[in-house]
């Protein structure tokens, strides 16, 4: 016999309605109730069935070995475990960065050496000009009229000497003939001299006249690039004022400045070598431009202790061409690393090259200002930290300050900030 339910008092509304529409509301109650024990009865033995399953797997497996269809390994929050890298350290070639300059090996300020208005001026900057090519122009009216006389005078002092001349010869012969004294004859011949000396001071005059007024013409000394013109048509010039600058592209170095414990730890007749790193190019050794010539200066500057290296780069060459005076450069200083248990000159042992840690380039994460990279913790969770790069190698970056030796990153930053979101 089924159970009969006694609906609540509130229930007046349903047992009108069912008396209208003829079924009772309890019997639906009964069924209802019967599909739920029916279900849990079912739930219950899948349950069963999958945990006695499980168990067989396990005393197949008795050794705990993961079979390739098995799931993934989860952390401790439950999402799936990150592939990370394990931060190892190493001895490798001693490699350490200082910052440079690029300069031009000839690089010229021409300056004014007359007054004058600046009347012509035939070039602007990054223009290309040759050697003797005509730069600008100064008024030379005033120097030019100064020429011109000095020019009259030396004609004058010409006629005088030819005057001179003759006059002397006359003299010469007359005194052979005995018709003069040789007190006459010496008379003539000191004013012959005199003449003489004036002609070639008039002519010395006109020289510097002529000497001056080239002055108002600026040429360029040889063949560059214009690189400032501090000046504008109608300027007044003058003496020592810089009108222009000039360099010559096709020779450059890159100053730099070395502590002077670097350059004293370097032993006699083994100088390390050196890479520049220009603008524009991949931060890396191996892209970096080789110096066709070192020079260190064998100066200390008493302010800073440092000690001055200049670097030839070659005249031609893809990463030369975008260089210019007043770039940043990076001077890479490469050492090879010293053997462990090395012995030096002196019967002791040699210290241990330093180590370095490099990471995968792909395990860090870039976001505009920021070099971060996700190390996981004791339980898994990618945590974001920021790092220090220095050179590249490859696909691997150098870490200077960020990692210890036994962390681990996750090589998939990506991944790393999805689970590491709250």
């Amino acid at each position: 016999m089924k159970p009969i339910i006694t609906p609540p008092p509130s229930s007046g509304i349903g047992q009108r309605l069912s008396h209208k529409w003829g079924f009772p509301p309890v019997e639906r109650r009964t069924h209802r109730t019967h599909s739920m024990r029916h279900i849990a009865r079912t739930g219950g033995l899948a349950l069963g069935l999958a945990l006695l399953g499980g168990l067989a797997l396990l005393m197949l497996n008795p050794h705990g070995k993961a079979s390739a269809m098995a799931a993934p390994p989860q952390t401790q929050t439950g999402s799936p475990a990150l592939a990370s890298y394990l931060v190892t350290s190493g001895a490798q070639a001693s490699r350490r960065s200082f910052d440079g300059v690029v300069e031009a090996q000839r690089q010229t300020v021409l300056a004014a050496q007359v007054a004058g208005a600046i009347e012509q001026l035939n070039v602007k900057v990054g223009d290309r000009v040759e050697a003797g090519q005509v730069l600008l122009r100064i008024d030379a009216r005033s120097a030019a009229d100064a020429a011109l006389a000095s020019e009259a005078q030396a004609q004058a002092a010409r006629a005088n000497l030819q005057l001179a001349t003759r006059d002397f010869e006359r003299q010469q012969q007359l005194f052979q003939k005995h018709y003069i004294s040789q007190a006459a004859l010496d008379q003539a011949e000191s004013q012959f001299k005199a003449t003489q000396a004036q002609v070639h001071a008039q002519l010395a005059q006109l020289g510097g006249a002529r000497t001056l007024s080239s002055l108002h013409v600026v040429r360029s000394p040889y063949s560059g690039v214009v690189a400032e013109v501090p000046v504008n048509l109608g300027d007044m010039a003058l003496p020592g004022r810089p009108l222009l600058t000039l360099y010559d592209p096709r020779n450059l170095r890159v100053s730099a400045s070395l502590p002077q414990q670097v350059v004293a730890a370097w032993k006699p007749g083994a100088a390390p070598q050196f890479s520049v790193m220009l603008p524009g190019r991949e931060e890396s050794v191996a892209a970096g431009v080789a110096p066709t010539r070192v020079q260190v200066l064998p100066t200390v500057d008493a302010g800073t202790h440092t000690v001055a290296l200049r670097l030839d780069l070659p005249q031609a060459g893809p990463n030369t061409l975008s260089a210019a005076p007043g770039m940043f450069a990076r001077v890479w200083l490469l050492e090879a690393p010293d053997s462990p248990g090395a012995i030096d000159a002196s019967g002791a042992l040699k210290p241990p090259s330093d180590a370095r840690i490099m990471v995968p380039r792909s395990a860090v994460l870039r976001r505009t200002e920021l070099t971060a990279a996700y190390v996981l913790s004791d339980s898994g969770r990618p945590e974001l930290r920021q790092l220090r790069l220095g050179a590249v190698q490859g696909d691997r970056v150098e870490v200077l300050a960020g990692l210890s030796p036994g962390e681990r990153i996750a090589s998939q930053p990506a991944e790393a900030a999805r689970q590491a979101r709250p």
